[in-house]
């Protein structure tokens, strides 16, 4: 690896450390560090609402599972449980409580978007 690749890493990780506040099944993430994982490549990500509110205002490529759906278990198991899946909701209720959800799933890698959509823009 060039110096050039090491030192990018470096501040890759100490950005995320930086902007990323710890639990212990997931992280909630800080706006622009959220931003900048979903941009980077394709991911899970994943808008916990309501599909009305998912009408309304959603992050592009976001699919909408609702955390109140019956369904809210079969359709993450649909999903990759060993690669990382980002969500979010309004405020960041819901995403918290669907991150403990996910967690006990079985899912390894959950990011949260801290405050929600309404901090997002």
């Amino acid at each position: 690896m060039t110096n050039k690749l090491i030192a990018i890493m470096v501040l890759i990780v100490s950005f995320f450390s930086a902007n990323a506040q710890q639990n212990d099944q997931y992280l909630i993430l800080e706006v622009q560090a959220f931003k900048d994982s979903i941009s980077h490549k394709k991911v899970q990500l994943i808008d916990v609402r309501t599909p009305e509110e998912y009408k309304e205002k959603h992050i592009k490529y976001a699919e909408n599972i609702d955390f109140f759906s019956k369904e809210f278990n079969a359709e993450f198991s649909k999903l990759d449980m060993q690669q990382p899946v980002y969500i979010y909701c309004r405020s960041g209720n819901r995403s918290k409580r669907a991150a403990d959800k996910l967690s006990a799933l079985g899912f390894k890698k959950i990011y949260d978007l801290k405050g929600g959509i309404l901090n997002y823009d």
